[in-house]
C-alpha cells in the first residue's frame, strides 16, 4: 500500500475564470477526464509492472512507494525522468511494459467509491464526456469496459500505440477535436484530474481544471485549478447536478 502523499485542503466552491473554453462554473457543456488517480486507482497494476518490467530487463526494482511518481506522466517522459533511457533502449522497455501490464496490471485496478455513479449521473445528465489521459487509448478503453463505464463516453482519448500524442495537453486538444467532431459544444467545457499535468494541460487550451486529492499528486499540483476536491460525493454539486 503507497504511503499518504500531502494534499491541498478541498475549496468550498470553484472560482469563476474566463478562459476560452470555461468559466469554471456550471452548467458545463462538456466534462474531461482524467483516467488513473481519477476515476480509477491503477496504481497497483502499473506499479507492479513496471517492477515486473525492470526484474525482466535485469534492473534494480525499487520499493513501491518509490514507483508511484511515475503515474501521472506518459510513462516514456517517466522512464527517462528515472535514468532508464540511460541504461536500456527506451521503446524495448515500452514494449516489456505494456505486454505485462495488459496480461497482469490492468485488471488489478479498481473505481474509486463513488465515482461510478458521478460518471453515469453526467452521463444522465447529458453531458457528453471524454477521457483526456495520458494513458495507452487502448488500455484506457479496456479499463472503462471492464468496469462497465465505456458506455457512458462520448469518446475515449488517450496516448497513441507510439506515444507521439501523449502528453496532456495534447490529449486534451485531440479530445476536444474528437467531441467537436461529434457536433457537441464546447463553450463550457471542465477538466478533472489529480496531477499538475491535468491542470496545465487542460489550461493550454484553455479549459479550467478541477484537482482531486484520492490520486497520485501532492500539495502545490493543485495551482492553477479552479476548485479543489477531497470528496467524489461533492462532484455532482461542483459539476451542476445537484445543489452544491
Amino acid at each position: 500500500m503507497s504511503a499518504t502523499r500531502p494534499q491541498p485542503a478541498a475549496t468550498a466552491t470553484t472560482a469563476l475564470v474566463d478562459l476560452p473554453r470555461g468559466t469554471g462554473r456550471p452548467p458545463f457543456t462538456a466534462v474531461l477526464w482524467d483516467l488513473d488517480g481519477t476515476i480509477v486507482d491503477s496504481a497497483p497494476g502499473i506499479i507492479s509492472s513496471i517492477q515486473k518490467m525492470l526484474a525482466v530487463l535485469g534492473l534494480e526494482v525499487p520499493p513501491y512507494d518509490d514507483l508511484v511518481s511515475y503515474i501521472g506522466p506518459p510513462i516514456l517522459d517517466s522512464f527517462r525522468e528515472h535514468g532508464l533511457g540511460e541504461i536500456v533502449e527506451l521503446e524495448y522497455a515500452l514494449g516489456v511494459y505494456r505486454d505485462i501490464y495488459r496480461e497482469e496490471g490492468e485488471a488489478n485496478s479498481r473505481v474509486y467509491p463513488g465515482m461510478a455513479d458521478v460518471i453515469r449521473a453526467v452521463h444522465d445528465a447529458g453531458i457528453p464526456m471524454s477521457t483526456a489521459t495520458s494513458k495507452n487509448q487502448e488500455s484506457a478503453a479496456r479499463v472503462l469496459e471492464h468496469f462497465g463505464l465505456h458506455r457512458s463516453f462520448d469518446a475515449v482519448v488517450g496516448a497513441t500505440p507510439d506515444d507521439s500524442r501523449s502528453a496532456k495537453a495534447d490529449v486534451v486538444a485531440e479530445a476536444l477535436r474528437v467531441l467537436e467532431t461529434q457536433g457537441h459544444d464546447l463553450s463550457n467545457v471542465i477538466m478533472l484530474g489529480d496531477r499538475f499535468y491535468d491542470v496545465e494541460g487542460s489550461s493550454q487550451h484553455g479549459v479550467p481544471c478541477v484537482y482531486v486529492t484520492w490520486g497520485y499528486g501532492t500539495v502545490g499540483e493543485e495551482a492553477g485549478s479552479v476548485a479543489v476536491v477531497d470528496d467524489p460525493a461533492r462532484l455532482p454539486g461542483l459539476l451542476g447536478l445537484e445543489p452544491a
